[in-house]
């Protein structure tokens, strides 16, 4: 169950898409295979097998969970560096302990966002508190990869923290559907993310039965990743289930619909709707690097390893085992 819940009928509601409106057209369906990540913790590779030229600016993605962890066995990463692009990390259950190069740190928790530029580089870790893996706990949270265009890859890095009380709540036309927007826009309304490069992050709750049509900016992309629960994408209404990626042609408004049976523990159908300008540039990635060259690439390799990155602090983090 998301952390951020409301009463849908208090909310502002999205438009419904007039009769001349065009809806996005599913052209491609997939399922993410399971990984593990960090020291050992279950993700689901959200877009694995998805050409990279549908996913711009979108570089990566792992659902990480949902787990519901016994005492000492939740897990994180270590220190690793990253270039040239930001990281997304959403926390829709429980809590992600992190820190940097820079100084900055802090927990995610229950609904909050951590936006990351790492632009010019930087070290970082992201670990389960240490309560957390002594107790164990729910676990379950999203980490997206945005690009940067070449103009941006060098930026100074910075943080944002967006807890989950910033988070833009917004109703479906029928209030059918909760509508968490963190960045980007819908309909007029604004998430509370800055983003470098223009995106739209959201995500949705589709109570049993119940149908979201939202507009859509003509110049994003159009993903629809469905965390848990099942039902349709597209106006065709072509089914999907947890784990599933569409991804969506051209057109004004996007539509996601839940069917009327969901399984006893997941009350109802719970998508991320991801969208952005494509960047259109060269991308060349290794690892927790992506620039625009190879060139680019080692130099980025060389500036980490010669600790032009920054160093890890004296007082850092380290994943806590039991």
């Amino acid at each position: 169950m998301p952390a951020v819940t409301a009463d849908t009928l208090t909310l502002p509601r999205i438009s419904r898409p007039g009769p001349d409106s065009v809806g996005r057209p599913v052209t491609g369906i997939t399922t993410g295979p399971h990984g593990f990540e960090g020291e050992g913790f279950p993700v689901v590779r959200a877009f694995a097998g998805v050409h990279p030229r549908l996913l711009d600016p979108f570089i990566h993605m792992d659902q990480m969970g949902e787990v519901d962890y016994e005492p000492g066995q939740p897990r994180g990463t270590d220190w690793h560096p990253h270039r040239g692009f930001e990281t997304v990390t959403y926390m829709i259950d429980g809590r992600f302990a992190h820190q940097d190069s820079t100084g900055g740190g802090g927990v995610i928790e229950n609904g909050a966002t951590q936006w990351m530029t790492a632009g010019s580089g930087i070290l970082h870790i992201e670990t389960p508190p240490v309560e957390l893996v002594d107790s164990g706990g729910l676990f379950h949270g999203v980490q997206l990869w945005v690009n940067l265009p070449a103009s941006d890859k060098f930026l100074t890095p910075r943080y944002q923290n967006l807890e989950s009380g910033h988070v833009e709540l917004l109703s479906s036309d029928d209030a059918g559907t909760l509508v968490r927007l963190i960045a980007g826009e819908i309909d007029g309304h604004t998430g509370p993310g800055a983003t470098h490069t223009p995106i739209t992050f959201a995500h949705a709750t589709v109570a049993p039965g119940a149908r979201l049509s939202t507009p859509w900016r003509a110049d994003f992309n159009a993903l629809v990743y469905v965390l848990s629960g099942r039902g349709t994408v597209g106006d065709e209404q072509r089914p999907v289930h947890q784990g599933q990626l569409a991804v969506l042609g051209t057109g004004d408004h996007l539509s996601v619909a839940a069917d009327d049976g969901q399984d006893s523990h997941r009350p109802a159908m719970e998508v991320l709707l991801l969208g952005g300008r494509p960047i259109r540039e060269p991308v060349a990635q290794y690892g927790p690097f992506v620039m625009n060259t190879r060139e680019q690439l080692v130099e980025a390799l060389e500036d980490y390893r010669s600790g032009r990155f920054g160093v890890v602090p004296p007082d850092a983090l380290t994943p806590h085992t039991r």
